[in-house]
């Protein structure tokens, strides 16, 4: 049982475990978590960040966010980087949900403009976005369409004329990964993917109307278009069923692969061969092309979304997209390594991309500033927009991705029966709109982290910096 008292204390928002821990660690295992959410870290998620440094390549340390709780392999909220050629790339350390991520589009309005029309925003999105475990559109795409996303993500659907060139430059990667390759990407996971571009899927997934409660950084703000009262939409999901039969297939793959470069694992849902390797390539331009499914779901979700607001508020009504970002992902980066400039694969598996103030990377007109960051909360409570900074250089410039889980999804059905969580809501003023009381079990606000106190501890560890604090004002869930 690895607790905290195996840890030693950097500072107060930083722990470490040395390498001389175990026989097997290739380097030390760092965790960002204040004292008093500690009782809140699972053992079992403290071992797999522990396994997570046996991977070969990887570099200076695995890293856990305040948001860590156990997954398949590594934890979720684990972030580890590779050096190339030697380093390996892990489907696990990516996750089932390639590229879930989050894109925040922006209003003009204030809460007391858009109040008397909320309802009937809610109720347009809900028929807009389909939500919920296998819901898909109507229409079907050809494989030949999937292919064309697979490779050609959000750039190509602008090119279709949905949305505008902003829409390219305000999201991560620009939307699309060059490495893509449809043809790595199996018959199965395509058809799954068919009628599933513009869909919003079940679990933590959501989409909600916020409005803007507090200002953190009145000059990091005003460069972000965002101020006080402002109505924002947030919009949480991924690849859906694509990426996860994606993540599937390779699994498949690498689990037999990974003995035969003789890498020794203490335990198999690590699965991860050389990122040089032929399944190693594969994997990542299947991946990849997972990723640029995922970014165009969310950009055909903004299009539905778009036209649901204009819709009831009138042609002339606009939403501006502030930044879309990834939070599982594995990428090649650049970065500093004891003076240094090193190409590393950087695996962030439910964390979230912070790249500082002059990153050539982000988009030139928040250069100054830094990359906007987005954290989404459990569903009722608070969601945030931060800022990259210099010093998340530390962790791969990487930060937390949500709340974290406390508490399994059974678990939460047990103890919170949907027809109580939604009743709380609406006491509160949300309006929620859902297809089925599971779901809504599941994502008790109660089965969560606090998300203020996981996004202090990134904060005052210097990981990002708070630019505003969002609240929801109506929540579209799946089922």
């Amino acid at each position: 049982m690895i607790s905290k008292k195996d840890f030693n204390k950097i500072n107060d928002f930083l722990w470490e475990i040395p390498k001389s821990f175990r026989a097997d660690m290739r380097v030390p295992a760092r965790i960002y978590v204040s004292e008093k959410m500690w009782d809140q870290i699972e053992s079992h998620a403290l071992e797999q960040l522990v396994n997570t440094t046996t991977l070969p390549g990887i570099v200076k340390y695995s890293i856990a966010m305040p948001d860590i709780h156990s997954g398949y392999g590594p934890p979720i909220g684990g972030v580890g980087a590779m050096q190339l050629p030697e380093g390996v790339i892990s489907p696990g350390f990516v996750g089932y949900d390639e590229n879930c991520g989050c894109r925040l589009l922006l209003s003009r309005h204030t809460e007391k403009e858009i109040k008397p029309y909320l309802e009937k925003l809610a109720t347009e999105i809900q028929k807009e976005v389909p939500s919920g475990l296998g819901r898909g559109r109507q229409i079907r795409l050809s494989i030949e369409q999937i292919n064309k996303i697979l490779e050609g993500g959000v750039p190509y659907l602008v090119k279709q004329g949905y949305g505008e060139s902003q829409d390219i430059e305000n999201c991560e990667h620009k939307g699309k990964m060059e490495m893509a390759d449809a043809s790595c990407v199996s018959e199965r996971a395509k058809q799954r993917g068919r009628n599933q571009v513009g869909t919003l899927g079940s679990g933590n997934h959501f989409l909600e109307i916020q409005k803007v409660v507090e200002i953190f950084d009145g000059k990091v703000a005003e460069a972000f278009g965002i101020f006080k009262e402002q109505i924002v939409l947030m919009i949480h999901t991924g690849s859906r069923g694509l990426g996860h039969q994606n993540c599937t297939d390779y699994l498949r793959v690498v689990i037999p692969a990974y003995p035969r470069y003789g890498i020794r694992l203490p335990d198999r849902e690590l699965a991860c061969v050389p990122f040089n390797s032929p399944e190693g390539q594969r994997f990542f331009r299947a991946m990849s092309a997972a990723c640029n499914f995922a970014w165009a779901n969310r950009h055909m979700i903004t299009h539905y979304v778009r036209k649901a607001w204009k819709g009831v508020l009138g042609e002339k009504e606009e939403l501006k997209l502030l930044y879309d970002v990834a939070h599982n992902i594995a990428k090649v980066e650049e970065h500093q390594v004891n003076g240094r400039k090193m190409k590393l694969i950087v695996h962030r598996k439910g964390a979230t991309r912070a790249f500082p103030p002059g990153h050539p990377e982000i988009p030139e007109k928040y250069r100054e500033v830094g990359q906007p960051v987005l954290i989404p909360g459990t569903m009722g409570t608070a969601s945030y927009v931060l800022v990259g900074t210099e010093k998340s250089k530390e962790a791969w410039h990487t930060v937390c991705h949500g709340a974290g889980r406390v508490m399994s999804r059974h678990a939460a059905i047990r103890k919170f029966p949907g027809s109580e969580v939604v009743k709380d809501l609406e006491k509160k003023g949300v309006i929620i709109k859902y297809w089925g009381l599971r779901g809504i079990a599941e994502e008790a606000p109660m089965a969560y982290k606090d998300v203020d106190s996981v996004v202090d501890v990134v904060h005052n560890a210097g990981l990002s910096k708070k630019v505003a604090k969002l609240v929801p004002l109506a929540v579209i869930k799946g089922e």
